[in-house]
C-alpha cells in the first residue's frame, strides 16, 4: 500500500565513482553554454548600444555652445544662451525672453547643433 509520502519523496540513486568527471567535463561545459550565449546576445543587442549612446550624449553635452537646441528630461525644448564652463549649469531660453537655468545632466539630447565639425570646412572655389 502506498502512502502520501511515497508521492512526495523521490528515491535517491547512487552515482558511480567517476561518473561525469566534474564541472570541466563536456557535460558540465555544455550545461553553461546556453547561459554564456544568452549573456553574449544581451551584451551585443542591449548593453553595448546603450553604452555607445551614453558616450555620444556625454560628448555632445561637453561640446555645447550658444545657439544649440536642447531637450530636457522634462520634455522642454530650448536654445542654449549661456554656457558656464566653471559649473554644470546652462542658461536655456525656452520661450521669448524666458530663460531658465538647467544642469547638463538633465539634458537628454541635443536637437540641433551650431557647431561645425573640424573636418567639414567649406571647399575653396578655384
Amino acid at each position: 500500500m502506498t502512502s502520501v509520502s511515497d508521492f512526495l519523496v523521490t528515491p535517491a540513486y547512487a552515482q558511480t565513482a567517476g561518473g561525469e568527471g566534474g564541472f570541466l567535463s563536456a557535460g558540465g561545459l555544455m550545461s553553461i553554454l546556453p547561459y554564456v550565449a544568452m549573456f553574449a546576445i544581451f551584451y551585443f543587442l542591449l548593453i553595448r548600444p546603450q553604452q555607445q549612446k551614453q558616450k555620444q550624449l556625454r560628448a555632445q553635452l561637453a561640446a555645447l555652445r550658444r545657439g544649440d537646441r536642447v531637450l530636457t528630461a522634462g520634455g522642454i525644448v530650448g536654445v542654449v544662451q549661456k554656457v558656464r564652463d566653471d559649473s554644470n549649469e546652462l542658461e536655456v531660453e525656452i520661450a521669448p525672453n524666458v530663460r531658465v537655468t538647467v544642469l547638463r545632466e538633465t539634458l537628454t539630447s541635443v536637437v540641433t547643433s551650431t557647431a561645425k565639425p573640424a573636418n567639414d570646412a567649406a571647399p575653396k572655389a578655384g
